[in-house]
């Protein structure tokens, strides 16, 4: 379940990043104002982007630190159980 939310992410993030860099070939292409202008307007759009990209990236790796590090204690607390569990039956087999 959790490789499915990171991928829809990556798909998101993708298809935002896609679907700027399209955006922006069609404005150029279609554009009534000056080229300069309509570069300037490019060039913010794409730095919006980036900046977008970057803060999801951010999030999504930050998630997955938090996920992993919840995964690691409870692997841990399994193991402490089942070394708890292995010197009780231990401990009954010799009494």
């Amino acid at each position: 379940m959790e490789y499915e939310d990171e991928r829809q992410a990556f798909t998101f993030i993708a298809g935002l990043a896609l679907g700027t860099l399209i955006g922006a070939g069609v404005a150029l292409l279609l554009a009534p104002q000056s080229g300069e202008r309509t570069r300037r307007k490019i060039a913010r759009a794409a730095e919006d982007v980036g900046d977008t990209t970057r803060d999801r990236l951010g999030e999504a790796s930050e998630d997955v630190r938090r996920r992993a590090h919840r995964a690691v204690r409870a692997a841990e607390r399994r193991r402490d159980r089942l070394r708890e569990g292995v010197r009780n039956r231990a401990s009954r087999a010799d009494d």
